[in-house]
């Protein structure tokens, strides 16, 4: 029973795997014995990573590559073949929200720099969308492999103050779902595609908004968790179970699904 949840020898190329998201799930797969490509648009993200990787014994390389750019990332995808032969795993990590594209409390949509919507749907959506098409045709060539995008719970209702997060993400939803079509029906059942929507997490990017500087949760996070019946924010590593479980046998006749990992966030009406 073991094996069908066993990843051991894939290859997983994991973007934006420099952060928090992404360099948990690293990590994580690495220790199931995985051998990890950390892709970051910077190179001191992945030194970091790469040393963390390998302090624990997995095997990995990295590289430096830009989303939204294809020609990097065809580039690294020939990289990777080269020195693996293979492309097993793809993890979409690389996104989130941006500076500048969160409505302060006294603005309204109509304050919104058309900037900060663009820099934010580029790189949620274009970000994962990119990746998709270069590392899955690796993967259609063999008519095998597991691609996993991160969805939000900004996609199931109206978030307020996030609009254009909220937009890339639900545009990531039905990509999500028709990439599975797409491979299933054209490339056999050996590619799935799926997303994980991940509830509440306190990180770099939500930190300000969630926490006050002396340490106490502001009135957005009060409402958040009285909107969670598990009364609580998620630890970063209760994404870790799902990927993984989405990448293994286990997990082979599931395409096109998008599960919420949120303390129960989506399920609860608030009454």
């Amino acid at each position: 029973m073991t094996d069908m949840f066993s990843i051991k020898g894939k290859v997983a190329v994991i973007t934006g795997a420099g952060g928090v998201l992404g360099g948990s799930i690293a990590l994580s797969l690495s220790k199931a014995g995985a051998k990890i490509v950390v892709l970051d648009i910077r190179k001191e993200n992945i030194d970091r990573k790469l040393e963390e990787l390998k302090k624990q014994g997995g095997e990995a390389v990295g590289f430096v590559c830009d989303v939204l750019n294809m020609d990097s990332l065809k580039e690294t995808a020939d990289k990777i073949v080269a020195q693996w032969k293979q492309i097993d795993i793809l993890i979409n990590c690389a996104g989130g929200n941006v500076p500048g594209a969160t409505l302060l409390p006294d603005q309204t949509i109509f304050d919104m720099k058309i900037e900060d919507w663009e820099k934010v749907t580029q790189l949620n959506q274009t970000g994962t969308v990119f990746p998709c098409l270069v590392f899955g045709k690796v993967m259609s060539e063999r008519k095998e492999g597991s691609i996993i995008t991160i969805s939000s719970m900004a996609t199931y209702s109206a978030l307020t103050r996030v609009p254009g997060y909220s937009v890339a993400k639900t545009g990531i939803n039905i990509f999500t779902k028709w990439m599975a079509t797409e491979l299933a029906q054209k490339f056999g059942d050996g590619i799935r595609v799926n997303a994980i929507a991940p509830g509440f997490f306190i990180g770099d990017q939500n930190r300000a908004i969630l926490i006050n500087p002396d340490g106490s949760y502001t009135d957005r996070s009060k409402k958040v968790l009285a909107k969670t019946p598990m009364g609580r924010f998620g630890d970063i590593n209760e994404l870790n179970g799902i990927v993984q479980f989405l990448c293994s046998p286990a997990a082979s006749f599931i395409t096109g699904a998008i599960i919420p990992v949120d303390g129960g966030f989506s399920a609860y009406s608030g009454v």
